[in-house]
């Protein structure tokens, strides 16, 4: 029964995580109306399903690698997951673009601070993270603003009209690579909480990605993508700055090869700050003011209070638990 509910929260969770993070994928190309939001929603949740089973390098990461597997207990993993739920939904409701993945980081860091200390944690795993966490967005900006420069400075003689055209149809591939690299790297946040409590529950006898799980978490998250998050999308590909073709597929191409890389990796990044990074890199390119840095700056402050918030409600959770058992 606990593996059941565990399994229940994961859904809810993978459901906000496409909520909020279908903006990714397809705020710019919303923005530069290269698809209507309903098509762009169904593009980026097929694209979302599929990018589920390419890898689970960043599942084994989210499952085993900041706790040993013995810590990983049914009361860590309800908290943990808890912890995220509750960031996410505040986070998509008010429209606001987080790390749906920093969230569930969080909750894990709460809950095991709570149950265990500090030193049960695997340091080499939060270097790595953190590390990873610190230069995606960086490379995302840089890779987005070198990616436009080379593409102007290639097409400098000709009409920006026939590159809008040409880049509007280029758009719809680099979307679609955007969502495959979304699906690889967040998809697999619910699926290594999943595979851990079906460890700790005994179902499975080492830490292997049942093909259920991959499926399970691929749908749902492929339903909340289609669900949408009109808010999150307004702020990502509306509010910050202007996006056309050119500078969308420029932006979706540039983040979605580091989230790629990231995922091979099996390094869970924030795909959110990638591409958020990625779009203030193409923006600053017309000219620096061209990026509305107020609207930014509250984004970055989200950023910074995902992980703090998540694991503070998760450690509340196991508290609450720990009392109640």
């Amino acid at each position: 029964m606990l593996v059941i509910f565990i399994t229940l929260l994961c859904s809810v969770y993978n459901f906000y995580n496409g909520a909020n993070d279908c903006a990714n994928s397809i705020a710019t190309t919303v923005s530069s109306r290269v698809l209507s939001p309903t098509r762009a929603i169904l593009l980026a949740a097929v694209f979302n399903t599929i990018g589920a089973f390419i890898s689970t390098e960043v599942a084994k990461t989210i499952g085993k690698g900041f706790l040993p597997e013995n810590m990983m207990t049914t009361a860590v993993l309800v908290s943990a997951i808890i912890g995220a739920i509750v960031w996410s939904a505040y986070a998509t409701h008010t429209g606001l673009p987080v790390s749906i993945t920093h969230a569930i980081i969080g909750g894990i860091l709460g809950a095991g601070l709570v149950a265990y200390n500090i030193y049960a944690f695997n340091f080499q795993t939060f270097v790595k993270v953190i590390i990873a966490m610190v230069a995606s967005p960086i490379f995302g900006f840089i890779g987005g603003l070198l990616l436009l420069s080379a593409i102007f400075w290639l097409c400098r003689r000709h009409a920006l009209g026939i590159l809008s055209k040409i880049f509007g149809r280029l758009q719809l591939i680099s979307a679609s690579f955007m969502a495959l690299t979304h699906g690889m790297n967040d998809t697999q946040n619910a699926m290594g909480i999943m595979t851990a409590s079906l460890l700790a529950g005994g179902f499975i006898s080492s830490f292997k990605v049942p093909i259920w799980v991959i499926l399970l978490s691929s749908l749902v998250m492929g339903l909340g993508t289609f669900y949408g998050g009109k808010k999150v999308i307004k702020t990502m590909g509306m509010k910050m700055t202007k996006i056309t073709p050119v500078e969308g597929f420029a932006a979706e191409t540039g983040a979605s090869i580091v989230i790629f890389i990231s995922s091979l990796l099996g390094m869970p990044i924030s795909t959110t700050h990638v591409i958020s990074t990625s779009i203030m890199g193409v923006g600053s390119i017309k000219r620096f003011s061209a990026v509305r840095w107020g609207v930014a700056g509250n984004v970055i402050i989200a950023w910074l209070l995902t992980i703090p918030a998540a694991a503070l409600v998760s450690a509340l959770v196991y508290w609450g638990i720990d009392l109640a058992l």
